[in-house]
């Protein structure tokens, strides 16, 4: 994806956090996910789709899939992870639930935990005039988990290259 792709993919992550899409609904009345149903992403990437990979190489090896009717291409068997290139890289992965780090962290976990497992998370303020989620950057080196939360609960997560989910938090995001 090209640096002003990564910018319409921006607005439009924004109106879909606006929106609220994508978010799994909480409370006493909803049914529990089963245990074990959530696949882990670390901050390599996913199965056979690895951060710095190019297009045409998870193309090539069946991994990425242009040929839906999605937004962009999609990771195939994954309906819930949207990749972000930028510059023919995978740089970014979009999860929603069922998806979980490593920690055992998902959409809906409570932000507390993200504090347990992840001691030196930093905390990122949304700015006030935005209606956008709040975010907790766990970074480990190159790479990161940004968590969306809504103060109470984790909202979204992007896994990847650390400086281009601190970048995709500061100019907006939103996969589609």
């Amino acid at each position: 994806m090209k640096l002003r792709q990564f910018g319409f993919i921006a607005v439009l992550l924004t109106a879909a956090s606006i929106a609220g899409s994508g978010v799994r609904p909480q409370g006493l009345d909803v049914p529990a996910r089963p245990v074990g149903a959530a696949e882990v992403v670390s901050l390599h990437g996913l199965g056979n789709a690895e951060f710095g990979a190019t297009e045409e190489d998870l193309t090539r090896r069946g991994v990425l899939r242009t040929d839906e009717d999605a937004c962009g291409p999609t990771l195939a068997g994954h309906g819930s992870v949207s990749p972000i290139f930028v510059d023919d890289r995978l740089v970014l992965l979009w999860l929603d639930d069922p998806m979980s780090t490593p920690e055992g962290i998902t959409v809906g976990t409570r932000v507390d935990a993200v504090h347990a497992a992840y001691p030196r998370v930093v905390r990122l303020d949304a700015p006030q005039e935005m209606h956008r989620f709040d975010g907790l950057l766990a970074r480990s080196g190159d790479r990161a988990y940004l968590f969306l939360h809504d103060g109470t609960t984790v909202r979204k997560i992007i896994a990847g290259y650390a400086d281009w989910a601190r970048r995709l938090f500061d100019e907006g995001y939103g996969p589609c």
